[in-house]
């Protein structure tokens, strides 16, 4: 590889990287205001015995992005118990899962940004798999974003209102061409 496209490489997969962060940081108020519309027992309610709880989907994310980022590309301990993550049915207090989230959230923010492009571009073994750093990122914000939606689902079923959480930009309506 030439070092010019080497270069290019690292600065796209940092500008991606970036991106990812800001997934995080877009995701985390979402979550975080839904967990303070619900109370503490709906936080751990499930709509059946084959469904999450958002509690549980909170766990599940820390674990996650805590092994595929924090620990498979910073380096940090795996201490991940995954199926603890399902099991717990709480009530583990709102404000704890709060403040796992959002400490979470903020180490992976913090990993992303010292990642260099190299390590990026370079594989990973993670949870048994062969990925790149880039990989491992995208795997990380798709799931995060997939879980969030998940959870505003469950509270919009709950509250039965529009969260609020997309505001489209106010489009100016055009005026039919005159006719001839």
């Amino acid at each position: 590889m030439k070092t010019s496209t080497k270069t290019s490489d690292a600065r796209l997969a940092k500008m991606f990287a970036a991106e990812a962060r800001k997934c995080f940081e877009r995701y985390l108020p979402r979550i975080v205001g839904c967990l303070r519309q619900l109370d503490e027992t709906e936080i751990w309610w499930r709509p059946n015995p084959s469904s999450n709880s958002a509690g549980n989907l909170v766990l599940h994310l820390c674990g996650n992005i805590r092994q595929w980022i924090l620990s498979g590309l910073g380096g940090a301990p795996d201490v991940r118990v995954r199926d603890m993550e399902f099991s717990e049915r709480g009530p583990i207090p709102r404000r704890v899962l709060v403040a796992q989230l959002r400490k979470t959230v903020g180490q992976v923010c913090a990993v992303l940004d010292g990642l260099s492009g190299d390590d990026l571009l370079r594989e990973h073994t993670i949870q048994g798999f062969h990925e790149t750093g880039l990989s491992a990122v995208a795997h990380v914000f798709e799931h995060f974003s997939h879980h969030a939606g998940q959870i505003i689902y469950l509270t919009k079923l709950k509250r039965g209102k529009d969260l609020r959480f997309t505001r489209l930009p106010k489009v100016k309506s055009r005026k039919p061409p005159a006719k001839k």
